[in-house]
């Protein structure tokens, strides 16, 4: 199969993912307890009033007309508008997204940072106590929660140590050491927890790739070992650590909805508690959409990196 052709069957099955997707977001909002007209209105609403504001909001029509305007909106690139602010639900995501996403990069890119090179130096150090340190690092860091590793964090470098501030969000174009200052402890925080399994996987796929023929014999011509791991062994190890990589994002990304709490972080995770908390359905859904929407895309993202590394890869067999 070509790269082409697989592209093609890739791109048609996130589309049929996101049907399902809008299809369980829709239904599940549309369940939950309570009126959403009455949480706008109050206790002291009249039914007149409620009857109103509900015609208003199209509450009173049937919910399969209400999930066909929804995704009729959703393809025109509208997501409605937010119960709680009165504002464009597109709008708001708009606007807090991309400071998610520095986290989540962030958190991502310290993570591979971290665990890359101590995945590799366990390997090379099986069961010395490099091997054993580094494993006991990947159980801690896979034993605790993230938002754990947010307080530990706040509390060690930004209480006791006085060298960073315990949250809140600067924009680089306005302020961009203000900005790193803010990002280190959340991306820090969130980066040392996924470190363990990212580290995990590249331990375990070198030690794989070590045991392969083609390394003896490059033992036996007599190569370095720095060149052995580093060119020969590293290179082909690496490919199954993408996908994990990328799983990675996603879950920092799913992640960040508990941590820019704890870090005051104006992204979209505080951005889906609050609508959360308001009962603010299209706010909900659209989060909903938009974080799907960037766990599909990393993944996708991985696929494909997987024929940059090996082209000899043939996705689904061959025709």
């Amino acid at each position: 199969m070509s790269m082409y052709n697989y592209v093609v069957r890739r791109i048609g099955f996130m589309v049929v993912t996101l049907f399902f997707v809008t299809l369980i977001a829709f239904g599940v909002t549309n369940i939950l307890p309570g009126d959403v007209a009455l949480l706008i209105l109050g206790p002291n609403a009249t039914e007149e009033s409620l009857a109103a504001l509900q015609a208003q909001l199209g509450l009173n029509r049937p919910l399969y007309v209400q999930y066909f305007d929804w995704v009729v909106g959703l393809l025109q690139g509208q997501m409605g508008e937010s119960l709680r602010f009165g504002e464009p639900v597109a709008d708001l995501i708009a606007e807090r997204l991309p400071r998610s996403l520095l986290l989540a990069f962030a958190a991502t890119f310290v993570a591979v940072v971290l665990s890359i090179p101590l995945g590799v130096y366990a390997a090379v150090n099986q069961n010395e106590a490099p091997d054993v340190t580094a494993s006991m690092f990947a159980f801690v860091g896979i034993s605790m929660p993230i938002f754990l590793w947010g307080l530990v964090f706040i509390l060690v470098f930004a209480v006791w140590l006085n060298l960073f501030p315990t949250g809140g969000y600067v924009s680089p174009s306005e302020d961009l050491v203000g900005a790193l200052t803010r990002l280190v402890l959340p991306a820090g925080a969130m980066g040392f927890a996924l470190t363990a399994y990212i580290m995990r996987m590249t331990r375990s796929s070198m030690l794989e790739v070590l045991s392969e023929e083609y390394i003896n014999l490059a033992r036996a011509k007599g190569m370095s070992q720095r060149v052995i791991v580093l060119r020969h062994a590293l290179k082909n190890a690496v490919i199954p650590v993408i996908t994990v990589v990328a799983f990675q994002f996603s879950y920092a990304f799913g992640g960040v909805v508990v941590l820019e709490e704890v870090f005051f972080w104006p992204g979209i995770g505080r951005l889906t508690l609050t609508a959360i908390q308001s009962r603010d359905i299209p706010l909900i859904q659209g989060c909903i959409v938009v974080v799907a929407l960037i766990y599909m895309f990393s993944n996708f993202a991985a696929d494909l990196l997987y024929a940059y590394f090996d082209p000899r890869i043939r996705y689904g067999g061959e025709e």
